[in-house]
């Protein structure tokens, strides 16, 4: 295990929002559901994450509507984490909020690849300005913040995002294909970008994007513990509260949450056999 604390950070930010606001009120609820008594802190493979120094919470973002001066506080926040050498996991948000974290971590990382889930490609050039939470993986790849792009269950894409990812060379692995996950080869170090929207709708009632068709939560699960590269970063986004039923999606994100967290700490390894 990791002796290094993971920092956790909230990006309480929704202003790039294409369709529904909502996002910015995730960070806290997700926290508040990962100390919820209805469950633990234990993770599938026994990892306790309430064991001292597991994690460092730096707590959330003060964040203006604005995204070109939000998203430089973004990228300085994420930054000042980055020099700790620790890895960060940080709580969105709209999907917009990637982007600077990208360019936070590109100072520290500069051979990154990015395992991207989500129903949506989000690599438009512009979607209501270049900003737009539709748009991250444009600035990313067109910016050279990370050398491989890898997205998996993509159910809805147009032709200019085909164009896109054609042009940056993005690794497209779709629902309909599903089956090619599990030959997927990762390098590492590794960022995982997590948009809550990768799952079904029945899965996760809270987002703001419905797109059926996606995965389960074991699917993700399966992803992150077949892991076998180190982690060093990742993000939670487009949870939306507006829309959650009973808290069943914060209770998705805090689970998801912990497997990540778990995979960190495992370091690329691979999870314990059993508890015993």
């Amino acid at each position: 295990m990791s002796a290094r604390p993971i920092s956790l950070l909230g990006l309480p930010y929704d202003a790039s929002s294409s369709f529904l606001r909502g996002p910015a009120l995730a960070p806290p609820l997700i926290r508040k559901a990962l100390a919820s008594d209805s469950a633990n802190y234990w993770t599938e493979d026994g990892h306790d994450l309430a064991v001292a120094n597991t994690f460092h919470d730096a707590g959330d973002l003060e964040l203006p509507e604005d995204a070109a001066q939000a998203l430089p506080i973004i990228e300085n926040a994420v930054d000042k984490l980055c020099q700790h050498g620790r890895p960060v996991i940080c709580l969105g948000g709209d999907h917009s909020v990637t982007y600077p974290i990208l360019r936070a971590f590109h100072k520290h990382r500069a051979n990154l690849t990015i395992l991207h889930l989500d129903a949506h490609p989000d690599l438009y050039h512009d979607l209501n300005g270049p900003l737009s939470h539709a748009c991250p993986f444009a600035r990313i790849m067109e910016n050279q913040l990370a050398r491989r792009l890898v997205q998996v269950g993509i159910r809805t894409i147009s032709q200019h995002q085909l164009d896109q990812a054609r042009r940056f060379r993005a690794e497209v692995i779709t629902m309909q294909h599903r089956g090619k996950i599990s030959a997927l080869k990762l390098d590492g170090p590794l960022y995982l970008s997590l948009d809550i929207d990768v799952l079904d709708p029945a899965f996760a009632p809270g987002i703001s994007h419905y797109e059926p068709g996606g995965m389960s939560v074991r699917d993700v699960l399966d992803i992150s513990q077949a892991i076998r590269v180190p982690i060093v970063g990742a993000d939670i986004v487009e949870y939306n509260p507006t829309r959650d039923r009973h808290d069943q999606t914060a209770m998705v994100c805090a689970k998801l949450l912990k497997e990540i967290a778990a995979a960190m700490l495992r370091g690329g390894g691979a999870p314990r056999p059993d508890w015993v």
